[in-house]
């Protein structure tokens, strides 16, 4: 094989390589998600906690709530996780997410005074 027939191989395998990253980069999908989850947060403390732990959730990339609203805004990579997970988890902290209740005994270890102004009752829409 002559160098010129090496160099047009090795210039075509480049491009094949190049077109091929390029095809499976576009299949991957999305890399973050945003979901908003109405929740029954009430003061600071709702907020550090669900900010403070939910972050360490798989696939969770960033956690903001606004008490304002009493909504949870989440974003999470859509491959290593989903927005029912997002709200089981935070039911799990004892706080309501969505249509779900808060866990029941998750509930139970908030402080009392997250337990008097019903942080863990279902959101209000």
């Amino acid at each position: 094989m002559n160098l010129m027939n090496k160099k047009s191989i090795l210039s075509s395998l480049i491009l094949l390589m190049g077109a091929t990253v390029l095809a499976n980069n576009g299949n991957k999908g999305k890399k973050s998600e945003t979901v908003n989850i109405k929740s029954s947060t009430v003061c600071g403390m709702c907020e550090t906690a669900i900010e403070s732990n939910l972050i360490y959730e798989n696939g969770v990339q960033k956690v903001d709530v606004d008490l304002a609203t009493s909504t949870v805004v989440v974003t999470y990579n859509p491959r290593k996780t989903d927005a029912a997970k997002l709200r089981t988890a935070i039911t799990k902290l004892g706080y309501a997410a969505d249509e779900l209740p808060a866990d029941t005994a998750a509930f139970a270890k908030l402080p009392g005074c997250c337990q008097k102004s019903g942080c863990g009752m279902p959101a209000h829409h």
